[in-house]
């Protein structure tokens, strides 16, 4: 998978601001240099924990630790605007994916959703984007792979003015099952996903919530880690 990732960031015409470095370059055309490809290139998914880790957090793999060009590449593509970065970070999260459930089998991602605030401030649900960029790259090195939306997330503050036990406070209560939800179709492995693993409460309380309708994750898969986390 990774032959043509390097590729679609190679073929992104962007703004001449590097993605992942900020830097600008005369003549580039790229969304991310070439030096900043080579770091992302380096990046191997691999287990990570928060620590204390909430109750309910299901295994966690993430591709790397939140800083640096990853970082930087998340960050202007959920909060300056840059979709286009979509299509390259939803297939690192492929990766992620690839390397947490091991060997090829039917899976169900499950990608935690936005609140409608936070939809509407970055034109859509930027995590339903990355998750449909990772089924299609999935999808094309052979994986069977389904994509479901059970949940809907209620208004919550926004996690980054809240320590840890607010985030754990809010993420209660944050997310409602939507009607007609049911169990996995049968077989299938369940992945939550998301784009940053930080205390873990949220992807806690949304496991909680899909196992109490049959669809309890596997595994959890995400871009990035806090520094604070560290590879297992």
């Amino acid at each position: 998978m990774l032959g043509e990732l390097w590729a679609d960031l190679a073929d992104l015409v962007l703004p001449a601001r590097c993605a992942g470095c900020r830097s600008n370059r005369s003549g580039l055309r790229h969304g991310v240099c070439p030096d900043c490809v080579t770091a992302l290139r380096e990046l191997r998914p691999g287990p990570v924990r928060p620590v204390p880790a909430p109750p309910g957090l299901p295994p966690c793999h993430a591709l790397g630790a939140y800083g640096g060009p990853l970082r930087e590449a998340l960050l202007a593509y959920k909060e300056h605007g840059r979709h286009a970065l979509a299509r390259p970070l939803g297939a690192l999260l492929a990766e992620v994916v690839a390397a947490a459930v091991g060997p090829v089998r039917p899976v169900l991602l499950v990608p935690v959703p936005d609140t409608p605030a936070a939809a509407r401030a970055r034109y859509g649900d930027h995590l339903a984007r990355l998750t449909r960029h990772c089924g299609r790259r999935l999808r094309g090195a052979g994986w069977p792979v389904r994509v479901g939306h059970p949940l809907r997330a209620s208004p919550r503050p926004d996690s980054v003015t809240l320590d840890s036990a607010g985030r754990a406070a809010a993420a209660v209560t944050a997310f409602r099952a939507r009607p007609g939800i049911g169990p996995a179709p049968r077989g299938s492995y369940v992945v939550l996903l998301d784009d940053i693993l930080t205390t873990g409460a949220t992807l806690a309380a949304v496991s909680h919530v899909l196992a109490g309708h049959g669809l309890s994750p596997a595994v959890a898969a995400v871009l990035a880690a806090t520094e604070k986390r560290h590879k297992q």
